[in-house]
């Protein structure tokens, strides 16, 4: 029986500043259609990587692959299969919902056929379609991460990578960004690998988890294998907190960042 190709592997990656290494090291692999969610604190890797795999770095050794192609040496290739959500605000609040839309099918290179088609759709499947006049200014924080969400969607990627994408929201906001994922991910069969600091999140939606700590992932599997490796009642805040309990700096800032990060609010 041949394997399918993954749609993401990762052999050996690294990736340094400097003297110190930010990812050392690590593999995994992501199945076509899986949810696959990178875990652990600021400064466990998990941006590096996602960087890595998205084209934006270049690893020291080792390889990064997405759907069998390696991320340097095909990274047009590659970019043509993803859809990406950055950390940081992508949006411009001086222009409305469709347009900072339809200004990444040019990114895209959606032939010009296509693009109003394609905005329109993005937008209807986050949701968006009767604000999308509006100057995105005026959104609140969940509407401009879904907005962000039809952006990366105008390609139809293959891949969706979703860096921190509901770090700031509501618990609504959240479920809601999250309602929109699964939908789409039902209907198209596409992959998505996502980097989360909310462990129940990443437990409702992961099929496979990997937790990563000082570059390195120190525990990989679905969310129940590894919380079942601690007892019935643990949760991957248990978990977590086994593997890493011995570095408490790094625990207060899991447990402080639902509080103190607020990377996503009203844009004016």
């Amino acid at each position: 029986m041949i394997r399918e190709t993954p749609a993401v592997e990762c052999r050996d990656l690294v990736y340094a500043f400097g003297d110190v290494r930010a990812v050392n090291e690590i593999s995994f692999r992501v199945e076509p259609g899986a949810v696959f969610g990178l875990l652990g604190p600021n400064g466990a890797g998990k941006t590096t990587t996602i960087r890595m795999l998205t084209t934006l770095l270049r690893p020291v050794s080792g390889t990064a692959e997405v759907f069998g192609l390696d991320t340097h040496r095909n990274r047009m290739r590659v970019r043509r299969m993803l859809g990406y959500v950055p950390q940081q605000l992508s949006i411009d609040g001086q222009l409305t919902g469709y347009e900072n839309v339809w200004l990444f099918t040019r990114l895209y290179d959606v032939p010009r056929r296509d693009r109003r088609s394609r905005a329109v759709a993005a937008l209807a499947e986050m949701g968006l379609a009767d604000v999308s006049d509006r100057l995105a200014g005026t959104y609140s924080g969940g509407m401009i991460r879904r907005l962000e969400l039809a952006q990366a969607l105008v390609n139809r990627p293959r891949l969706l990578v979703l860096d921190e994408p509901t770090i700031g929201l509501d618990p609504v906001a959240r479920r809601s960004v999250w309602r929109r994922v699964e939908q789409l991910r039902a209907e198209t069969g596409m992959t998505v690998l996502l980097t989360t600091h909310y462990m129940e999140e990443a437990d409702a939606l992961c099929d496979r988890v990997a937790l990563m700590h000082h570059g390195r992932i120190r525990a990989m599997g679905a969310p129940s294998e590894l919380k079942d490796q601690l007892g019935p009642d643990a949760s991957l805040d248990d978990v977590f907190e086994a593997l890493t309990g011995e570095d408490d700096e790094d625990q207060g800032r899991m447990r402080d960042v639902r509080t103190t990060r607020r990377t996503i609010g009203r844009v004016g």
